[in-house]
């Protein structure tokens, strides 16, 4: 051991130390250089977009306002994809993006655009881990709370950014697909719904049913006969006669005195859609009572309403309804945001903010209106009558 320590330790014969110092020095700055370097540019887009699976994310990134805009200023891939406000952040990053390389090269999970497309949803939500860990320290790195003027901002955007800047919100929670194509969510809530239906061919023999779609009112048990309205997803019906394979049934709800849209709804001052009945249907309805909204001065009136309906697609309990509108929300929301609870907001507002956001998903009509009732049901307001 001393003999390999005195050999470590000893003067050169060839070099003196302070050569083999500078020897040392040289090294460590080329090697620091080259690692910088390297570092640098496999941070760079030149580098990013070289992976022939990057081209077709790499167009869709060009036609986005990061690409392209008024101010005339570029966000690069490492200004969204690499966190640099923190080393630890960064070198995650930079680790992450090795198995990329690895998914490109070797295993070539991505090499195609089919495969590239059955794996975005993955690469899709580790990116927004990566920002829900870093509280969006990429986004925020130009985009800052303290520099935003809310009076230059369109009113949507004032109302939501200043709400987002005093919780000092997570960017991501609201801008998932700010700049690529969001993923195709898997929609199991229509396998849900298919199963429902399946399982709901004939009525239940209990006094309370649920509507799990569109329901047809008849004036007598004869379904080729013209209807008086539409009994709307998620209500509640009371059945008082079977004749024909139909169903007696009744239900009651609430409309303005003043009024002659034929609008049943739920709740006294809450626009959540029961029914809505022609005016064959209106003149059958049986007053129950009359109130005043204490927050509009109107005169509202209780109704109860007599009709026939089919037996199929009810429900003997609305948990299972609820259970799959639950599902229909999570999975069409959460594709480009954080999903809210359902008593974020009261009743009547679900109405307006759903609708804002109608050109963002595919939902056919009913079940627009089926979500939307979860919504309000479930609404802050609808949950303290509860």
């Amino acid at each position: 051991m001393k003999r390999a320590w005195h050999f470590l330790t000893k003067p050169s014969a060839k070099y003196s130390v302070f050569t083999i110092a500078l020897i040392a020095v040289v090294m460590t700055l080329v090697g620091v250089f080259a690692f910088h370097e390297s570092v640098e540019y496999s941070s760079s887009t030149e580098f990013c977009v070289s992976c022939h699976s990057m081209d077709e994310n790499y167009n869709e990134y060009k036609n986005t306002i990061h690409f392209k805009n008024a101010a005339g200023v570029r966000a690069e891939c490492r200004n969204c994809h690499i966190p640099e406000d923190n080393p630890i952040d960064f070198l995650k990053a930079k680790i992450g993006g090795l198995g990329d390389i690895y998914s490109e090269y070797i295993s070539g999970d991505i090499d195609t655009p089919l495969k590239f497309e059955q794996h975005r949803q993955k690469m899709a939500e580790d990116v927004w881990k990566m920002m829900a860990d870093t509280n969006s320290a990429p986004c925020k790195s130009c985009h800052t709370y303290d520099a935003m003027d809310h009076a230059k901002q369109s009113p949507a955007a004032a109302a939501a950014m200043t709400g987002a800047a005093a919780k000092n919100m997570n960017c991501i929670e609201c801008h998932k697909g700010i700049a690529h194509q969001l993923p195709i969510v898997s929609e199991k809530f229509h396998e849900v719904f298919k199963q429902l239906k399946a399982n709901s061919a004939i009525a239940p023999s209990v006094a309370t049913l649920y509507t799990l779609t569109e329901k047809q009112l008849y004036p007598s048990p004869d379904e080729s006969g013209t209807n008086q309205g539409v009994l709307l997803p998620a209500s509640a019906v009371t059945v008082l006669a079977t004749q024909n394979g139909m169903l007696q049934i009744k239900f009651s709800g609430w409309h303005e005195k003043s009024t002659q849209s034929g609008v049943i709804n739920q709740e006294l001052g809450k626009f959540i859609y029961v029914a809505k009945l022609k005016e064959s249907a209106k003149a059958t309805e049986k007053l129950i009572q009359e109130k005043v909204d204490p927050l509009t001065g109107l005169l509202w009136q209780q109704v109860e309403v007599t009709a026939w309906i089919t037996q199929a697609y009810l429900q003997p309990n609305i948990d299972s309804v609820w259970q799959y509108a639950k599902g229909m929300y999570n999975e069409t929301c959460s594709a480009c945001h954080a999903v809210k609870d359902p008593d974020f907001l009261p009743a009547n507002k679900w109405i307006s903010t759903l609708k804002s956001m109608k050109p963002y998903n595919s939902l056919t009509p009913t079940e627009e209106q089926t979500l939307l009732k979860y919504l309000q049901v479930h609404g802050k307001d609808i949950a303290k009558l509860n």
